[in-house]
């Protein structure tokens, strides 16, 4: 939360992956006992890790994408203030090329995010694929 730095952390373990990554992008939102339909940081949490994950796995010349989403508060969740995709591949060239592709699956999975609370209720669902 970049509004009021009210980011609702918890303690280890309470993550989306349960991961602690200090040398990577990483949230402190707690994800357990958030609403999974309005709660928007637990859907950018999955989001992200989801479109991460598509592009490393579509993008064949890609080896390392990283996400990062943050809201804006009266906005959609589908319209994120700030979409940053990271690619990692043999050069920055060839990254800047790859843009297009890895930007078009994010539009995919943030066109998903609404209904997203759907999965996260049927299923033990962290990080896992939908």
């Amino acid at each position: 939360s970049a509004e009021a730095g009210d980011d609702g952390q918890t303690g280890r373990g309470n993550r989306a992956n349960g991961l602690i990554t200090p040398s990577r992008p990483m949230t402190i939102e707690s994800f357990a006992g958030k609403n999974p339909v309005t709660h928007v940081g637990k859907l950018y949490n999955v989001t992200a890790t989801h479109i991460a994950e598509a592009i490393v796995a579509e993008i064949d010349e890609v080896s390392d994408a990283q996400v990062v989403l943050v809201s804006q508060i009266g906005m959609p969740v589908d319209q994120p203030q700030i979409a940053d995709i990271r690619l990692r591949a043999e050069s920055a060239e060839q990254a800047a090329a790859l843009a297009p592709r890895a930007e078009a699956i994010a539009r995919h999975h943030l066109a998903r995010v609404g209904s997203l609370w759907e999965g996260l209720l049927s299923q033990n669902l962290a990080t896992q694929s939908l």
